[in-house]
């Protein structure tokens, strides 16, 4: 009795074996690497298609990496989507049997505006004037005491400005810092991926 339960686990193993070598000989592998405008390349869901049928399913790791292996001989198309990111998308990928597709590191996806709030603002001084070449840096309010700050910008010839932020309701402070100038803020409450627009006063120190 226990040579035929052998027997048998051995002919499993063995058909098992058998078709799994028959897989990898008719498919190939697909890898490629995403980088993003801003944030992180990480979980950047990675879908196989062919036309408009997906066929598989993946997502990038801590380095915007990823991998498909024991993809079927043939062509394919890539879409690449994360939230706040443009989606993007490949098309004609050939998959040759035993054969690493590599796509490179050329794979970028850009923000997507419509999923993102902007702080816009503009610096005047006291007659009215916009004032270029002046820093205003951005904080985000996390209690009634404390503020951490996140980005930094230069205005623009005409005094302007912009941030993007998340969407997620938040409490932000524009705070202009500028030699020979009383610093300024003002605070922006975000709640929505709408434009925020503020203005600025420079006041010389006197």
């Amino acid at each position: 009795m226990r040579f035929l339960k052998f027997f048998w686990l051995f002919a499993v193993l063995a058909v098992f074996s058998t078709v799994v070598v028959a897989q990898e000989k008719n498919t190939g592998t697909i890898k490629g690497k995403v980088k993003v405008e801003k944030g992180s390349a990480a979980n950047v869901a990675v879908i196989l298609r062919q036309n408009d049928r997906e066929v598989r399913r993946g997502e990038t790791d801590r380095k915007g990496e990823f991998t498909m292996a024991r993809v079927p001989a043939g062509t394919y198309g890539l879409t690449f989507r994360k939230p706040g990111l443009a989606v993007g998308s490949i098309e004609n990928v050939e998959v040759r049997a035993g054969k690493t597709r590599s796509l490179g590191d050329h794979l970028f996806l850009s923000i997507d505006e419509g999923s993102i709030a902007f702080i816009r603002g503009s610096v005047f001084n006291e007659a009215g004037r916009s004032v270029p070449g002046v820093r205003v840096e951005l904080s985000k309010i996390t209690s009634d005491t404390s503020v951490d700050k996140l980005d930094s910008r230069i205005t623009g010839e005409t005094g302007e400005f912009v941030f993007r932020v998340p969407p997620d309701a938040a409490k932000y402070r524009v705070t202009l810092k500028a030699d020979g100038a009383e610093p300024t803020s003002k605070d922006v409450e975000v709640d929505t991926a709408l434009v925020y627009r503020v203005a600025l006063t420079y006041k010389p120190k006197p």
